[in-house]
């Protein structure tokens, strides 16, 4: 029973090693989602009974470790789960350790940064400091959109060798869950535009540029600038909307018709 027992777990270390990846080889399907080493992190390494070889080690900025027996190893680019695997695989090989059981512990994940930029309250380069770091987080690390930052926002990224810019709306974002909140990559780019706003003059209580909320009829636009002044009367009111080739239209709305982005809504003096 022991031997065959035995003969099962040599059988699965040859298929293990059959299977480990050096870094000048793809990565395996799925490993696109995990983190990856680059230069500036430090990571601690640990071999099972082997004491003597526990290393803190910083991937440098040509992707490479320092590891006892080893020398210069090179960790950039793969995922934690591939790097223990090449290092087992490296101690096998040099017939330093028989079946050698690599741990890779991230201390610290400062290599991979994604940008974020616009209209938050924090703009700057943040690290990737754990895996699967979402879009969300990201955010909340810059501090949260700011008060003038849009619902919407801008994602850059690079993936496959290809790069590709998308639109994601943060409330329906939220309102699908954790599925459709971008997993980020080192090179990432978030930016946040600046809200689309309306403007009022004329016959108002206060005049002046308010942010646009969706779906916002003229009357709440009206309502937010404090409302037509006793001076002002509704009938006077025109709105002027920049259309197609930059041509000023000016329209005559109803008091639930939807205001767009840039629109000046003009509030007349009334005729007495």
């Amino acid at each position: 029973m022991m031997q065959e027992l035995s003969r099962l777990i040599m059988a699965l270390c040859l298929l293990g090693s059959s299977l480990l990846l050096h870094p000048a080889v793809a990565a395996e399907p799925g490993a696109a989602d995990e983190y990856r080493l680059s230069a500036s992190d430090v990571v601690r390494i640990t071999v099972f009974r082997n004491p003597d070889l526990t290393t803190e080690a910083r991937v440098s900025e040509a992707g490479v470790i320092s590891f006892p027996l080893l020398g210069a190893v090179e960790v950039g680019g793969l995922s934690v789960q591939q790097a223990e695997a090449h290092i087992g695989k490296l101690l096998r090989e040099g017939n330093f350790v028989l079946q050698p059981q690599v741990t890779i512990l991230p201390v610290s994940m400062r290599g991979n940064q994604v940008a974020v930029l616009g209209q938050v309250n924090r703009p700057g380069r943040f690290p990737i400091e754990k895996a699967n770091t979402r879009l969300s987080d990201m955010l909340a690390s810059a501090g949260g959109v700011a008060t003038t930052g849009s619902d919407v926002v801008t994602l850059i990224t690079t993936r496959n060798g290809k790069r590709s810019s998308k639109l994601i709306d943060l409330p329906v974002m939220f309102q699908q869950g954790v599925e459709a909140d971008e997993v980020l990559s080192g090179g990432d780019v978030i930016f946040v535009d600046r809200a689309p706003v309306f403007y009022i003059y004329g016959e108002v209580q206060r005049a002046g540029a308010y942010r646009l909320e969706r779906a916002m009829s003229v009357m709440q636009g009206l309502a937010t600038g404090g409302g037509i002044s006793a001076r002002g009367t509704p009938r006077g009111l025109v709105i002027h909307r920049r259309g197609a080739g930059s041509k000023v239209q000016v329209l005559t709305p109803s008091l639930d018709d939807t205001l767009q982005a840039n629109d000046v809504i003009y509030v007349k003096e009334a005729l007495f």
